[in-house]
């Protein structure tokens, strides 16, 4: 049947009456021409031979254009195969893109039904393959811009894998150099920062700075800028380091000369808001053009003045301490120096080489002085209680001595009650002496060394002091009994004859000239005289103010 219907596309010609027509009208043109049977025979079957040609021909065309449809068939199943395993699809996918081949259709119906399918791969494959470029172009800028186009090796996406995983991995790359890169950026931002303070600081242009290690290139955040910046930074340091120590140096000499000198304020004034450096850290100072190399040989220059006004003051500096060593000692009660050795030191300032040993050496007596001093505050106040308290115990003496005591005058009022304050001060005497014995034992326990006032012992003069009112009391026992015997009737409030007091106490107590008036006057006339503080409104006033020193004497305990 098959062929029946082959044979009846391939040689339409058989069933026409055109064909034999054609042939009918050849067989005449033979007739007229002479034609033998042999040659009509030989030229029908080359005819036939010619068609045979021509069908077979055709026949081998429509063989290849078969088998060409069948490979483009296969390979389109295969790309589609291929292009499934390459981007990591499902074998469902592919299962189903071959399944369509598998029915009755024709080649052409096959080619068509499978060609959507291959077109929709592919476009897959390319949107796929546009996601990995982009991801890809994006992973090296930033391997460029880290590494200026070397360390890291140029990533390249792999035609033959474009699946979600292999995706996923260099998006994950892609969004770790992403976050170093901002790291870097950080540390970058951070060491341009720094950089930036410490050549303000130095008096140095940032910008020629950054320019000349890279900074305004696209990739200064790279390992190699990062170390250069770092390492400029270092350097920056050490050049910070050093001029502070400098720096340090000179504005403690300017501080040291300032002192010496007693520079004034407004002098120092230009100098004055660096001075506070001298102890700050490296991190400290942040002021722009701090550290210059201008503001240093600024300072320097100054030093070099001071040290220069210092030589044509030396001798004048040298007095001053000298004076300010004398006046320590005395508010001290240390014993003086001896006039040989100030002799000699004021010999040696005319030598340039002994000024400044002849200072320091002062300076190092000061600052002990001043220690002395120091430790020595809490005896010397009590001893300057306990000396009011001997000047008061002094003048109650005279006062008892005198016979007019008791007359009626202007002032008489506060002498008397200066006298009964003298009297109770006089009562803690003993107790303040102790207590002062005590404070001046504990010193030298401490120092190891005698308590020397004004040169003499200070625990001799007390016990010198304790001898001495023990004497006075034994007198006084000793002229009432004699009284008693001769049974004359005491005074009203006689009191023996002072004694005069031990050499030592001299030393500490100040004669009133109150009570040296007093003694002239009893000496002059058989009959004592008025004392002076009752003569002169003054004296009352002055007896008002011992009045009050007698009352901060009673705080001595």
């Amino acid at each position: 049947m098959l062929a029946l219907k082959l044979r009846a596309i391939l040689f339409p010609f058989q069933m026409e009456p055109r064909r034999e027509e054609l042939l009918h009208e050849l067989g005449e043109m033979w007739d007229e021409i002479g034609e033998g049977e042999e040659d009509r025979r030989g030229m029908l079957q080359a005819l036939e031979e010619e068609c045979l040609n021509v069908y077979r021909a055709k026949v081998e065309q429509v063989r290849q254009h078969r088998a060409q449809l069948k490979r483009e068939i296969a390979d389109s199943v295969a790309e589609v195969a291929a292009i499934c395993a390459t981007i990591g699809e499902p074998p469902a996918t592919v299962q189903t893109a071959c399944s369509s081949l598998q029915g009755t259709g024709s080649l052409k119906e096959e080619l068509g039904s499978i060609a959507p399918e291959l077109a929709e791969m592919r476009r897959r494959r390319e949107e796929r393959r546009r996601q990995f470029s982009d991801v890809t172009e994006r992973v090296n800028r930033i391997h460029q811009e880290m590494n200026l186009g070397g360390g890291q090796p140029r990533v390249v996406a792999d035609s033959s894998d474009l699946t979600l995983t292999k995706l996923e991995e260099l998006r994950a790359y892609l969004q770790h150099l992403q976050s170093e890169k901002e790291s870097r950026t950080r540390k970058v931002a951070e060491l341009m920062a720094s950089l930036h303070s410490s050549s303000l600081v130095l008096g140095m242009n940032p910008r020629e700075i950054i320019a000349t290690h890279g900074g305004d290139q696209a990739g200064h955040f790279s390992d190699d800028a990062i170390a250069r910046l770092a390492s400029e930074i270092e350097r920056l340091r050490e050049i910070k380091r050093s001029r502070m120590g400098k720096l340090q140096d000179l504005l403690a000499s300017m501080l040291e000369l300032w002192n010496l000198m007693d520079t004034p304020a407004e002098e120092q004034r230009r100098f004055q808001g660096v001075a506070c450096n001298i102890a700050a850290s490296e991190d400290e100072i942040t002021e722009p053009n701090a550290l210059s190399m201008d503001f240093i040989r600024n300072v320097e220059a100054e030093v070099v003045r001071l040290e220069t006004l210092k030589e044509c003051r030396m001798k004048d500096l040298v007095v001053k301490k000298y004076d300010e060593l004398k006046e320590i000692r005395r508010r001290a009660r240390l014993p003086e120096e001896d006039d040989g050795d100030a002799v000699a030191m004021f010999d040696a300032i005319d030598s340039d080489a002994e000024r400044a040993l002849i200072l320091e050496r002062l300076e190092v007596q000061i600052s002990e002085a001043k220690d002395l001093e120091f430790s020595r505050k809490d005896v010397l106040e009590r001893m300057d209680k306990w000396q009011a308290a001997l000047e008061e115990e002094s003048w109650l003496e005279e006062y008892n001595r005198n016979e007019n005591r008791y007359n009626v005058g202007k002032g008489t009022h506060l002498v008397l009650k200066r006298a009964e304050k003298a009297r109770a001060l006089v009562s803690k005497m003993p107790a303040m002496a102790e207590a002062l014995t005590a404070k001046v034992v504990a010193w030298e326990k401490e120092r190891g060394v005698k308590f020397e006032y004004d040169g003499e012992a200070l625990l001799d003069m007390l016990e010198e002091y304790s001898n001495a009112r023990k004497e006075k009391e034994q007198e006084r026992k000793r002229q009432r009994d004699q009284r008693r015997l001769q049974g004359a009737a005491p005074e009203r409030d006689a009191s023996p004859v002072a004694r005069p007091p031990p050499k030592n106490i001299k030393n500490v107590t100040r004669t009133l000239s109150m009570g040296g008036s007093a003694r002239k006057a009893s000496a002059s006339s058989s009959r004592p005289g008025t004392p002076s503080f009752l003569k002169s409104p003054m004296s009352a006033r002055r007896g008002g103010s011992d009045e009050g020193q007698m009352m901060a004497s009673d705080s001595f305990e």
